[in-house]
C-alpha cells in the first residue's frame, strides 16, 4: 500500500510540474500574470538572448546604419544578460543550465530572416526584435513580481528596465 501510495505522489507531483511547464509554454502563466517556473524561466531567457544576438549580428551586415547601432548593441546587451546568467548558474545560485540552442521557432525565424534582403529583412527584424522583447519584458516582469529563486528574482528585475527599453527603440526603428 505504501508503494502505491508513493507512486501516487510521484505521478501527481511529476504532472503538477509538467502542467506548470505547459502553462508558461501555452501563455497560460502570461495571460493571468502567474510568474514562470525557475525552470522555465531560465531556458526562456537563454534562447531568447541566442535569438536576439543572431538575429542582430545578422543586422549588422545588412541593415542601414540606425538599425545597425540597434544591432550592435542588441549583440552586446544580450551577450552581457547571457554572462550574467551564467554567473548566477557558476556560483551556485541558480541551479538550473541555460539552454544551449535556440528552439526550434527561433531557428525557423532565423532561416526565414537569412532568406531576405533590403527593406523586407530590415521590416522582419525590426518585428522580430519587437516580438522577442514582447516576451521579455513579460517573463521578466512576471519573474520579478513573483519568481521562487531570490537571486534570480533580483536579476530578472534589475534588468528589465533595460528590456523593456529595447523595446521602444525596436518600436522606433524606422520601416
Amino acid at each position: 500500500m505504501k508503494t502505491i501510495t508513493l507512486m501516487a505522489a510521484a505521478l501527481l507531483a511529476a504532472t503538477s510540474a509538467f502542467a506548470q511547464s505547459a502553462a508558461e509554454k501555452s501563455g497560460i502563466n502570461s495571460l493571468v500574470g502567474a510568474a514562470p517556473k525557475t525552470e522555465d524561466f531560465v531556458k526562456e531567457v537563454s534562447m531568447s538572448d541566442i535569438f536576439e544576438i543572431e538575429t542582430s549580428k545578422l543586422a549588422v551586415e545588412r541593415t542601414d546604419a540606425g538599425t545597425k547601432a540597434f544591432a550592435q548593441q542588441m549583440v552586446q546587451d544580450h551577450q552581457k544578460t547571457t554572462g550574467e546568467l551564467k554567473q548566477l548558474v557558476d556560483s551556485g545560485k541558480v541551479k538550473v543550465s541555460p539552454a544551449a540552442a535556440m528552439s526550434d521557432d527561433q531557428n525557423e525565424a532565423l532561416g526565414d530572416l537569412k532568406a531576405l534582403q533590403g527593406a523586407e529583412f530590415k521590416k522582419q527584424y525590426r518585428d522580430d526584435q519587437i516580438e522577442a522583447h514582447e516576451d521579455a519584458v513579460d517573463i521578466f516582469g512576471r519573474y520579478a513580481e513573483n519568481g521562487e529563486n531570490a537571486a534570480l528574482k533580483a536579476w530578472a528585475a534589475q534588468t528589465l528596465p533595460a528590456l523593456q527599453h529595447h523595446l521602444e527603440m525596436a518600436k522606433a526603428l524606422a520601416d
